[in-house]
């Protein structure tokens, strides 16, 4: 499970990540959730506008249309790579899909053939439209392909997730063809390519907290601690706070019984302090526990 980012956080997230954002009328308050719960988040969803021209595909995607109502998505990638961010919680954007494709991106595995529209996408999905008629003809230009995988990249990379967290529309509702003009296994390529790294933007460290009489935590049980068949209120407390941090990986909430949950949501973390490979195993280390900061139970 993942808390959607704040509309402040996912302003610094895009252009941290490099990218020219535009904040488009009110869409910090712009959404949905008076029709239905907005997260936990999963994922970021792309498809195409199949309309042309940069203020036009914006007006529409702000305001919607009758039978449609705005925002369409969160924000609108232009041809020439600028991001106008139109929503900022639930969207009508995704639509019913495929609880077996969900799952898969809840598990950052292989996606299955979408075959089913049984589960409410815009509530654990983020969405960009991306302007282009989806006719196969209309170019996708390379300043557009960059700002597509940057924004995924953003999300992922303020969540802990991976490239495997990005899917297309077409690869969550039977019927789907968007996003038409690239495949989104090469997206993905260059997503898993870009979190490698670092972000292109100017990042600046996170503002010091007033100081505070200091919390009492948890200390570092040790490695062979997080085995199966561990049952402890330390691993609850962990869990808690993986998911506050935007790492969790719970179809049901934290709990006492060391999981595989418990270990792909800690492997997020990892991931998200900048470890990878068999430094993001989901097995804790002191160092990475320490920045955790887990309350003493």
């Amino acid at each position: 499970m993942a808390t959607p980012l704040t509309a402040t956080q996912l302003v610094k997230a895009l252009r941290d990540e490099g990218l020219q954002v535009v904040e488009e009328r009110s869409w910090r308050t712009h959404n949905r959730n008076h029709k239905g719960p907005w997260g936990p988040m999963h994922g970021v969803m792309i498809h195409h506008t199949v309309t042309s021209g940069t203020q036009s595909s914006v007006d529409i995607c702000y305001n919607g249309h009758s039978s449609l109502p705005g925002p369409l998505c969160h924000g609108v990638i232009a041809k020439d790579g600028t991001v106008h961010l139109v929503g900022n919680g639930r969207a009508n954007h995704a639509g019913l899909g495929d609880d077996d494709v969900l799952r898969a991106v809840i598990n950052e595995s292989a996606l299955p053939s979408d075959n089913e529209a049984n589960t409410d996408g815009n509530r654990y999905f983020y969405g960009f439209e991306c302007v282009n008629l989806g006719n196969g003809s209309d170019p996708w230009p390379a300043a557009q392909l960059e700002a597509i995988e940057k924004a995924a990249a953003a999300i992922c990379r303020a969540h802990g997730w991976t490239h495997r967290s990005v899917i297309g529309h077409k690869e969550w509702q039977p019927g789907k063809i968007d996003p038409r003009g690239f495949t989104m296994d090469s997206m993905r390529s260059r997503i898993r390519t870009r979190l490698g790294g670092t972000p292109d933007g100017p990042s600046k460290p996170p503002s010091k907290p007033p100081s505070k009489p200091a919390a009492k935590l948890e200390p570092f049980p040790g490695a062979t601690f997080f085995r199966a068949g561990r049952h402890s209120a330390v691993i609850t407390a962990m869990g808690k706070r993986l998911v506050a941090e935007g790492c969790g990986r719970y179809e049901v909430g934290p709990g006492p019984d060391w999981s595989e949950a418990d270990r792909k949501s800690y492997a997020a973390w990892q991931r998200k302090l900048g470890y990878s490979g068999t430094a993001a195993d989901g097995i804790p280390g002191k160092a990475s526990w320490d920045r955790l900061k887990v309350p003493n139970v």
